[in-house]
């Protein structure tokens, strides 16, 4: 993990001491609500449905066993006692009262964590493969590159004030667990033919009211170069996006309107600041820099590469459980040392909201840590956590001590592994709730040989058309809408992420009109069993979809429609 320096610490510490300054003068009425309100957001504080709500930045998803202890004591001391992690590897506190926030802002600091730039027309917390470092078909380590992005990019003067909030996600690897295609700007690291490191650069991806899918900007940007390309795009956007609407002020708005101008006039930028001898060279990464911060993700001090271990033997040895079976065959993950593994502790379980964990929960993850992966955890784009240098030796410890803290539900990839945004429960932008659907659609499949027989499935909720649960990119998306001021839920079909599973990125289709709340469950059933009855082989049901078109799934779906109209009409 990144070690911050003395100066890392001192602007972190700064910031929370100007914000405790600025809530005082607030809450003294010598600072008003609309002054306010821009600061406060700059800092991760929003004001939602019922209460503030922070978001807290976990770059690029990697947190130690102290500072998720430092979130759990926050979620005890401060908020009602959990804590939310996002698609967006950050986590979220719902109930904290503003008059503490300056107090919540230092325990943070003390740990090296903040809420700098998750919220606000700015460049927001650079995320990338929750894998990274660690998986077997990585190409170049992304880390050191988000990390010397989020230097580069926090509190930049010039990219404060943005059109609208702009997202950079990266990934190294072969498949790409980033979902680089659906933000502002997607980065895919990789080796031209004389094995110089470089990035193919995407531009415009996004969800929301007009879900798009990134354009390749350039093949390969050399990496010492990367910050300057950015930089152009930014510039460009900045100067061209458009402000006199907020439908319309993403970056995708603009590249889709200007086509190959925005090309252009992007490429003009890039070759005027590097030919800007003095500017230019500013914004070149040094090899020195990049070494300096790549020795911040070495391998943790203590992993030792023994003899490989077969997952599929431990499976079948005699007197394994079935449970511990299936724990190894869906919550383990290969690793590129020998000997090693990653381990999904699972954040979908019966009885708590995708993504949520109680501050207990938050503490045992923390020893869990601390016991079985060097003190080290990573939060993915799914709304889980992983262990990432786990000894194969310890699975199966690692398995008993994860199930008595409720984190061993043996689900990853499967349909209860939802993503699923907060909701009208907290968020004040929703149309409609998450949480419940969610938990009755956990309900309904509650059996494990069922969802087996499923196999792997992307399932995403969202609350708003703002699309926080990423239904756009669900293989089952499912929208919260208004009507009439009631909460009715539209649902999509065929989306992906751009992972090996989903294949090339792509946005859910609508298949008709919205459905109600409790309707929702059996629409799911419905789609399910389209998918049993029509699957060839050992297709999964995203292959289906696209092998056989959605008209039989939409079909089925209407016709839980019909029946509940017929109920209310008898």
């Amino acid at each position: 993990m990144y070690k911050h320096t003395p100066f890392d610490r001192h602007v972190i510490r700064q910031r929370a001491a100007q914000f405790r300054d600025q809530l005082q003068r607030h809450l003294g009425g010598q600072l008003g609500e609309e002054e306010f309100r821009a600061l406060r957001l700059q800092n991760g504080w929003y004001i939602q449905r019922h209460a503030p709500m922070l978001r807290v930045a976990v770059p690029y998803g990697e947190i130690s066993a102290t500072q998720l202890r430092a979130l759990a004591r926050i979620a005890r001391e401060y908020d009602r006692g959990y804590a939310h992690f996002t698609t967006r590897q950050n986590v979220q506190f719902n109930w904290i009262p503003l008059a503490r926030a300056a107090d919540v802002m230092d325990e943070l600091a003390a740990v090296d964590m903040h809420g700098i730039q998750t919220s606000g027309n700015c460049i927001r917390n650079i995320t990338t493969d929750a894998f990274a470092g660690i998986a077997p078909d990585e190409i170049v380590d992304p880390r050191p590159y988000c990390e010397i992005l989020r230097q580069w990019s926090t509190l930049h003067p010039e990219f404060a004030f943005l059109p609208r909030k702009f997202k950079i996600a990266v990934t190294g690897a072969v498949e790409d667990r980033a979902a680089i295609a659906w933000h502002d700007i997607g980065l895919q690291l990789r080796r031209n033919d004389a094995g110089e490191v470089g990035f193919r650069v995407h531009v415009g991806g996004g969800m929301g009211r007009t879900p798009v899918i990134a354009s390749v900007a350039r093949e390969f940007v050399p990496w010492q170069q990367i910050l300057v390309y950015i930089e152009a795009i930014v510039r460009v956007y900045n100067r061209y996006g458009r402000r006199d609407n907020a439908f319309k002020a993403r970056i995708k708005i603009l590249v889709k309107a200007e086509g190959q101008k925005f090309f252009e006039a992007v490429e003009t930028e890039f070759h005027n600041i590097l030919e800007r001898d003095e500017a230019g060279s500013a914004h070149l990464i040094p090899q020195a820099e990049l070494d300096r911060v790549s020795r911040s993700f070495r391998v943790p001090v203590g992993v030792a590469q023994p003899a490989a271990a077969n997952d599929a033997s431990m499976r079948d040895a005699p007197g394994v459980p079935l449970a511990h079976q299936r724990w190894l065959a869906r919550n383990v993950h290969s690793h590129r040392l020998n000997g090693y593994r990653a381990v999904t502790l699972s954040l979908k379980r019966p009885g708590q909201p995708p993504g949520d964990a109680t501050a207990e929960q938050l503490e045992r993850a923390a020893t869990l840590a601390d016991r079985y992966s060097f003190g080290e955890l990573r939060v993915t784009h799914d709304q889980n956590l992983v262990l990432p240098w786990v000894r194969t030796g310890d699975l199966r410890a690692l398995w008993e001590d994860a199930r008595a803290a409720n984190f061993a539900t043996p689900n990853i990839g499967l349909l209860t592994d939802m993503i699923a945004c907060p909701g009208g429960d907290f968020c004040g932008l929703a149309n409609a709730r998450s949480i419940p659907v969610a938990a009755a659609i956990t309900e309904r499949f509650d059996d494990l040989d069922e969802l087996y027989d499923i196999g792997n499935i992307d399932l995403h909720i969202s609350g708003c058309i703002n699309s926080c649960g990423h239904h756009h990119s669900g293989h089952i998306g499912i929208l919260g809408v208004d009507k009439d001021g009631m909460e009715w839920y539209q649902v999509a079909l065929g989306g992906s992420d751009g992972s090996a599973l989903s294949g090339a990125p792509l946005p859910a289709k609508v298949i008709g009109p919205a459905f109600a709340a409790d309707e929702v469950p059996d629409v799911i059933e419905a789609l399910i069993d389209t998918y049993r009855r029509e699957r060839s082989g050992a297709e999964h049901f995203i292959e289906t979809v696209r092998r056989v078109g959605v008209e039989s799934f939409k079909s089925a779906a209407n016709a839980v429609r019909r029946a509940t109209a017929r109920e209310f009409a008898a």
